[in-house]
């Protein structure tokens, strides 16, 4: 029986499931909607993201807060990159643009570990900016989730 509080798939992961565990993190995360992003992750979670640490949810959650009010039209991919039976490995590529119209495409890796209840309990983060043009981007579906049909980090050769 499952637990109200519980973020299935639930360690510990397989194959499917580790996949399973990124492509809703990546749904979330394309919401851009923190509170609901934040959901995901323990009361006591650890983050290291960039230069910024967070010690709770509710910091993770004013991260992720002033993330999307900088990080303009953002779309993001995650792949499955390595998992164990409650850590994932991902790489992801996300693509945004500043107030001021200048596209990037952050490139990073993720670390991930999980407690019994599928939340999150450490992220540890490391990411690159790179600027791209309007062009250059690949990332062009409509707000919000990545279609199933949309290409992945693999598929367009990132």
């Amino acid at each position: 029986m499952s637990n109200a509080n519980e973020r299935p798939p639930l360690p510990p992961f397989t194959r499917e499931t580790a996949i399973l565990k990124v492509r809703l993190a990546e749904d979330g995360w394309n919401t851009r909607d923190a509170a609901k992003v934040a959901l995901a992750y323990t009361l006591d979670t650890k983050w290291r993201n960039r230069s910024e640490f967070a010690k709770n949810r509710d910091e993770a959650q004013a991260f992720l807060t002033r993330k999307w009010n900088k990080e303009l039209d953002y779309r993001l991919i995650k792949e499955l990159w390595a998992f164990t039976e409650n850590r994932i490995a991902v790489r992801y590529a996300y693509e945004w643009h500043d107030d001021s119209g200048n596209w990037f495409r952050s490139y990073g890796n993720e670390n991930w570990e999980f407690g019994p209840d599928g939340l999150m309990q450490h992220r540890f983060a490391c990411i690159n900016d790179l600027p791209i043009t309007e062009a250059e981007r690949k990332f062009r579906w409509p707000l919000g989730r990545r279609p199933d049909d949309h290409p992945g980090l693999s598929e367009l050769g990132l």
